[in-house]
């Protein structure tokens, strides 16, 4: 009788073998019927996921030459639970060396999880690779680490140009930046706003992260112990800013970038930024729109709008209620920015109203936490042994195609759990959904990055009445407020439109030309057919962290968790093209999308 852990090293002996003699054939019959192999750029130079037996052999067959696998190790101790056998594992390729994870079904591959850690020859220099800091000796004409930091503020950009211009300083950009760093890959990032953290800052007061800190450390420095579970927006951004000083970004704040062009003849960006008060060229091989997951405010185009004589503007500009004490506010929009802004106009003293034009799911923080994320990001998972960087492997491991199965379970033991709470806001009127099939927030995240909010408080406000509800078609807005389709006027001295955000190659849109949009195409999204996800069927996020049809283009977004996990897998991509490695990409998506 075998350990789980014989049985996962048999597995990856054998798996080995077969790839080692280019049988792919008998590789892909190691998986069962229902099957999924995902890679983050060790096979595929891209983020890939290939489902059943069909797919996989290709995948095989597309990739193995190239990466010539070897040294299939276990790592630590299999284990075995309801029919389901999983180990860790190492390997290595022709250029790298990785992680990966495997779940066994009846002796077959059911999951396979492989992952791209470090380049051959160019690891990042920690532990035993250290730089010492100082040379020993007596040197003249030495310069000092202050002297060498110093020069490259002043040198690059000018006279030294980057290999990667990365357009957005928020926590997406300062996140691939610390990544590029420690792979000594020249970068470069461009914010308009004044200083790091800004983008949190210049936010309404009330705003805090409603994810917990074991879910959003950034990689290299993590959170001190105690840092408060949710973190307050001015708090989250003192330490973006601290953490860019200290892993010595270059960081080009109050810059702003008025356009970008591909040079073809010298295969190059040509970014032109306004730095300082003049204007600046750089001239990097590689542009990442680092602008978040989210692209350019949408303001929805109501008749009347111009017309109205309060004031009005998008969520995206709010900053505080206090200037509304005793006055009418209309919030449209009934998503987690929504949610805050009037609860923040309430707290100020407003009559404030919501406006919910479709159905949102909504999930109570305390129960999120611990029956979505509590057994890979929580205290308790912490003294389990489960550390970050494992957490995010494990989240991982599991394949867009399956996890709605996976999440259904939980959502359902939710709405049992807090029936009581969701009778109460429905009783407000409150329209309330748990996604199109049943599987809860975060594959809502995926699919659209919108329709839920994790209460925080403002939830409890609309069941009590005290934030007012109205739903259904809105008309248009008169001078006085805004008019809905059943005739009802809603009076106002302040309209927030908490309406969302296009997709992210809007900026591209703006900064390049919309024919280079176009040939990106959408981003975010996995084509699942739902609500604001149209088909077909993509099994990954489109465009993100990975190659794009717009060749020396990259977009990098998402929450802490996804930019900290992900910022390795494009670091790692653009440092073996910095370092002219063979990089042949598999399964470059197509555009189904353009906006």
């Amino acid at each position: 009788m075998n350990t789980p852990t014989q049985t996962i090293q048999r597995w990856l002996d054998e798996f080995g073998a077969a790839c080692a003699r280019g049988d792919h054939a008998a590789a892909t019959a190691m998986f069962g019927e229902e099957s999924y192999w995902r890679d983050l750029v060790s096979f595929t130079w891209n983020i890939k996921t290939a489902e059943g037996p069909a797919q996989i052999r290709d995948m095989l067959e597309g990739t193995m030459p190239n990466a010539k696998p070897s040294a299939w190790t276990i790592q630590g101790e299999g284990s075995e639970a309801n029919g389901v056998t999983e180990g860790w594992f190492t390997f290595e390729t022709a250029t790298g060396r990785g992680r990966g994870h495997l779940r066994l079904i009846d002796g077959k591959a059911w999951t396979l999880l492989t992952t791209l850690q470090e380049l051959k020859g160019f690891e990042e220099k920690k532990r035993e690779r250290r730089d010492k800091g100082v040379e020993h000796g007596v040197h003249p004409g030495r310069k000092t680490w202050l002297e060498q930091r110093q020069e490259e503020e002043r040198t690059l950009g000018f006279t030294k140009q980057p290999y990667v211009v990365i357009i957005g300083g928020g926590q997406a950009g300062i996140i691939l930046g610390a990544r590029l760093k420690k792979l000594g890959v020249p970068a470069i990032i461009v914010e308009k706003n004044e200083r790091p953290g800004d983008s949190w800052r210049r936010r309404y007061k009330s705003l805090c992260l409603h994810d917990p800190v074991w879910y959003d450390h950034l990689p290299y420095l993590p959170f001190p112990d105690d840092w408060p579970v949710f973190t307050p927006k001015d708090k989250i951004g003192d330490w973006l800013e601290s953490y860019t000083k200290l892993m010595e970004l270059n960081y080009w704040a109050s810059t702003e970038c008025k356009g970008a062009r591909w040079n073809e003849a010298n295969q190059e960006w040509e970014v032109t930024v306004e730095h300082k008060g003049e204007t600046v060229v750089l001239r990097p091989r590689h542009l990442v729109f680092a602008t978040g997951m989210s692209g350019v405010p949408n303001l929805p185009d109501y008749p009347g709008m111009g017309d109205f004589k309060g004031t009005q503007m998008h969520s995206s500009r709010f900053r505080s209620g206090e200037d509304w004490k005793g006055k009418r506010a209309v919030v449209v929009g009934s998503n987690n920015s929504a949610h805050d802004i009037c609860a923040d106009l309430w707290e100020h003293g407003a009559d404030v109203t919501m406006v919910q034009r479709s159905s949102t799911h909504v999930a109570r923080s305390d129960t999120l936490m611990e029956l979505a994320l509590g057994a890979l990001y929580s205290e308790q998972a912490v003294r389990n042994g489960i550390d970050v960087d494992t957490a995010d492997l494990i989240f991982a491991s599991l394949p867009y195609k399956a996890l709605p199965a996976l999440q259904v379970p939980v959502y359902q033991q939710m709405k049992e759990r807090d029936a009581d709470f969701y009778a109460r806001l429905e009783k407000a009127g409150f329209l309330l959904d748990f996604g199109d099939d049943g599987s809860g927030l975060f594959l809502k995240y995926l699919r659209r990055g919108s329709g839920y909010y994790i209460d925080v408080g403002a939830s409890e406000l609309v069941a009590d009445g005290k934030i007012k509800l109205k739903t259904g078609t809105i008309d248009s807005v008169t001078p006085t407020g805004v008019k809905m389709a059943d005739g009802t006027e809603l009076p106002a001295d302040l309209i927030v439109w908490a309406t969302g955000y296009g997709s992210m190659n809007g900026w591209v849109a703006q900064l390049i030309d919309q024919d280079t949009a176009d040939r990106l195409g959408k981003c975010w999204g996995l084509g699942s057919g739902t609500r604001k996800d149209p088909g077909p069927w993509e099994g990954e996020l489109r465009n993100m962290w990975k190659p794009t049809q717009v060749p020396n283009l990259w977009m990098q977004g998402g929450n802490l968790h996804q930019n900290r996990h992900y910022s390795l897998c494009m670091a790692l991509q653009l440092k073996a093209r910095m370092e002219a490695l063979p990089t042949p990409v598999y399964g470059l998506a197509p555009v189904y999308h353009k906006a």
